[in-house]
């Protein structure tokens, strides 16, 4: 192996890496929901400006729901 895969091997065993991991499934399941429930995974229209527009309503819808659900 070369010796930036035993860099990277040796960093998987770390405990820092471990538990960042372990948390990493939260954030993919979200990420998920923005782009195939909530279409953040492709712009509805032209120009910079539609499509930040159309990630905050994305993300605020998500936030909505997930404030919802606490209640």
């Amino acid at each position: 192996k070369s010796e930036l895969h035993k860099e990277q091997m040796a960093f998987q065993q770390t405990y820092h890496y471990r538990s960042k991991s372990k948390e990493r499934y939260k954030i993919e399941a979200k990420n998920s929901e923005l782009k195939n429930v909530h279409g953040y995974g492709r712009a509805d229209s032209y120009g910079i400006q539609n499509m930040e527009m159309q990630g905050a309503m994305a993300i605020f819808t998500v936030n909505l729901k997930r404030i919802l659900k606490l209640i």
